[in-house]
C-alpha cells in the first residue's frame, strides 16, 4: 500500500480530529480564565501554557496546532477565550501577551512532535519543556518589540514565570505518560 494511501483519513477520523481540536481549543479557553495578575509585569500567570502543551502532547502536532489556531481565531473574533485581563479580540494579539498567544500553535506542534515518538519520561518532560520554551520565545519577542529592550522583555515576560512553568512541565509529563497512548488515534 502506498504511504499516501495509508495516511488517508476516513470521514469518521476527520470528525474525531475536528472534535478533538475543538475540545482542545475549549480546554485552553477554560485554562485561560484562571489568571493571576503579577506585580511589575503586564503578563498574568495562567494555566493556559499547561493546557497548550497538554493539547499538543495528547492530540499530536497537527491536531494540536490546529486546535490552537482555532483558539486564536475564536479570540481574534472577540469570543471570550483569552485571559479576562487585557484588551479583547485582535488587539490582544498586538499587546504585551500577543507573542505568547501567537506561539501557542507552534508550542503545541513541538510538544506533539516530541511526545509522539515515545512515552518515556525523557520525551514526556522534553515535549512540554520545548513547548514552553516556544511560548517564552514568542512572548519575549513581542515584549522586545514593545519595550525595545531584551533585558526588560526577559524581566517582564520570562523570569517571573520560570518556577511555575517548571511545575507545569512536571504536571504535563505525568499526564502525558498516563494518557498519551490512549489518544494516539487523534494524532
Amino acid at each position: 500500500m502506498p504511504l499516501a494511501a495509508s495516511r488517508a483519513l476516513t470521514l469518521p477520523a476527520l470528525h474525531s480530529r475536528a472534535l478533538a481540536a475543538l475540545a482542545g481549543a475549549l480546554a485552553v479557553a477554560l485554562a485561560s480564565q484562571v489568571a493571576v495578575p503579577l506585580p511589575g509585569t503586564p503578563v498574568p500567570m495562567t494555566l493556559a501554557p499547561l493546557a497548550v502543551v497538554l493539547v499538543g502532547g495528547l492530540l499530536g502536532p497537527r491536531t494540536g496546532a490546529a486546535s490552537l489556531a482555532l483558539y486564536l481565531v475564536l479570540g481574534a473574533l472577540g469570543l471570550p477565550v483569552f485571559t479576562p485581563l487585557g484588551a479583547p479580540g485582535v488587539a490582544r494579539l498586538l499587546g504585551p501577551t500577543g507573542g505568547y498567544l501567537l506561539a501557542y500553535p507552534v508550542a503545541a506542534a513541538l510538544t506533539g512532535l516530541v511526545t509522539a515518538r515515545g512515552t518515556g519520561w525523557l520525551r514526556a518532560l522534553g515535549g512540554p519543556a520545548l513547548g514552553l520554551v516556544a511560548i517564552y520565545a514568542g512572548g519575549a519577542a513581542q515584549l522586545l518589540v514593545l519595550t525595545g529592550s531584551a533585558q526588560t522583555a526577559l524581566a517582564l515576560g520570562a523570569l517571573p514565570f520560570v518556577a511555575g512553568d517548571l511545575l507545569k512541565t512536571g504536571i504535563a509529563a505525568i499526564v502525558l505518560r498516563r494518557f498519551a497512548a490512549s489518544c494516539a488515534a487523534l494524532r
